[in-house]
């Protein structure tokens, strides 16, 4: 599923909260903040209370956010659905054993690490349910990049 189909009114209002910034943070570039969404609690409530609704029930063990964005989502879907939450970290931010994996930037490479033992099994028969996120941008060609992952997508920016 790419945006919500059924257009639940929601969307319109979170919408509305995610400020777009011209040429930030350099020039050039349109930055979506989602600082002005977490401002509001009706709109991050809503936010939250999508993803909930979607996952509640479909026993996920375990929710993994992605720095930095990933770590406000995260950890409330995780609580409310009964998951562990699991931070997923630019290089040398956590102690201890990690399990790494590179990806292909527009732009060059960067890697994300988790502890390792924080999902078992780790790379080997853990089933990814699905991936969400609050925004895609489809010009960056995100979703290619997921090798036919599901993906749940809340607003999606075209063009911006």
């Amino acid at each position: 599923m790419s945006a919500y189909k059924d257009q639940d009114p929601r969307l319109h209002g979170i919408k509305t909260k995610i400020r777009v910034v011209p040429n930030f943070p350099k020039s050039g570039l349109m930055f979506l903040d989602i600082t002005t969404l977490l401002l509001d609690p009706k709109a991050f409530k809503d936010t939250i209370d999508l993803f909930v609704e979607r996952y509640k029930g479909k026993n996920i063990s375990v929710v993994a956010g992605i720095e930095a964005r990933g770590f406000i989502f995260g950890p409330p879907i995780a609580l409310a659905i009964g998951a562990k939450f699991v931070p997923l970290r630019k290089p040398k931010k956590l102690p201890g054993k990690v399990i790494s994996q590179e990806y292909i930037l527009e732009y060059g490479r960067d890697c994300l690490e988790m502890h390792v033992g924080a999902v078992e099994p780790e790379r080997v028969g853990a089933e990814v349910v699905e991936c969400a996120c609050v925004i895609e941008l489809p010009e960056l060609k995100g979703r290619e990049r997921l090798n036919g992952k599901p993906l749940c997508v809340l607003v999606e920016y075209v063009d911006i």
